[in-house]
């Protein structure tokens, strides 16, 4: 079973490519196109997402910034990536701590090596508590 991860663009464009570019990098992908329905999503449980994807400008009352505070709820470790045009430099007062931001336009591998390299560091940490 592979891995999935919970996107959340709004933008079906850039949807589908971000969904090709986790699917080749070996991930399932699990989409929402608003910050409300990620929310719902993350805290219904239904899914154990390894890594959530979010752009920051969303349609709704939750923002991307939003979207992960809500999913390191449960999980403070939980592996952020944000995709944004316009609300990079936003990203060291409101990102989560150990997160990673990516500058639209971007690469495909960049975004899944980001997703990769969270979920790496993750696994090292919970290693190092063992």
């Amino acid at each position: 079973m592979l891995p999935v991860v919970l996107l959340v663009e709004d933008d079906d464009a850039i949807q589908g490519i971000v969904e090709d570019a986790l699917g080749e990098g070996g991930f399932e992908v699990a989409s929402a196109k608003s910050g409300e329905e990620a929310v719902t999503l993350l805290k219904g449980q239904l899914i154990a997402y390894c890594a959530l994807v979010t752009d920051i400008n969303l349609l709704g009352r939750f923002n991307g910034w939003d979207v992960a505070r809500a999913a390191r709820e449960g999980d403070p470790k939980f592996p952020v990536v944000y995709i944004s045009g316009a609300a990079a430099h936003d990203w060291p007062a409101q990102g989560v701590p150990n997160s990673i931001i990516l500058q639209k336009p971007f690469a495909p591998a960049q975004l899944t090596t980001a997703v990769s390299q969270l979920l790496n560091e993750r696994s090292a940490a919970d290693l190092g508590k063992a």
